[in-house]
């Protein structure tokens, strides 16, 4: 018989040969009635593998496959979970930097607020001038606050509160007989500022004493 008829279909007893060693079979017993595809170099300790031996072989195959997948999945998400927070860290870190890079601009014109303050100090000479040049002054100071408020500059004034010398400089104390007042601010003779929360200038003060 020639190759061509080796290769024929034999349908009636269900088995199919391709050649070259290659052998389907399609098998009648009760194996969940899959097919399955029996290679000649699949073998066992020298046998053939038999159809049972097959499916254990794809199953573990399968769950390799799956722990793989898992693995690689596992290591996408930890990896997309660090660059989430690198970003996050970036913006926190522009957003800082952007807070206080005016910090040294705004600190340079806190002596003009201070000239302000002193003139507006001296209340008895402060009334004696001219009212519309005064109202005047006392407009371009509002002015020029509202500019450095909104760039996050805040004033310290400390009057009547507890001493606090993280971030108060005393410059002088005030004798006292009432305990209630004792270390406490009783004059501000310079105003702290804060730039978002940070100070950048204390006040200076003078504090209470007991007698």
């Amino acid at each position: 018989m020639d190759d061509t008829q080796n290769n024929e279909h034999r349908v009636g007893s269900k088995d199919f040969s391709l050649g070259g060693g290659v052998d389907i079979v399609s098998s009648s017993d009760d194996i969940d009635d899959v097919q399955i595809e029996s290679y000649n170099d699949d073998v066992i300790d020298g046998g053939e593998m038999t159809p049972q031996d097959h499916i254990k072989r794809l199953r573990d195959k399968l769950r390799e496959a799956n722990t793989e997948k898992q693995e690689y999945l596992d290591g996408w998400q930890r990896l997309k979970a660090d660059y989430i927070n690198y970003k996050k860290r970036e913006e926190e870190g522009k957003a800082e930097f952007l807070k206080f890079s005016r910090e040294g601009v705004i600190s340079d014109m806190l002596p003009i607020l201070e000239s302000f303050h002193m003139a507006f100090a001296n209340k008895e000479a402060w009334e004696k001038v001219d009212p519309s040049w005064r109202v005047g002054v006392e407009y371009i100071h509002t002015q020029l606050l509202q500019v450095l408020a909104g760039h996050g500059l805040t004033e310290v004034d400390p009057i009547g509160e507890m001493f606090n010398p993280n971030e108060e400089t005393s410059i002088g104390t005030i004798p006292t007989s009432d305990i209630s007042l004792d270390h406490k601010v009783a004059e501000v003779a310079q105003l702290g500022y804060k730039l978002n929360g940070k100070l950048i200038r204390s006040p200076r003060v003078k504090i209470y004493t007991k007698e």
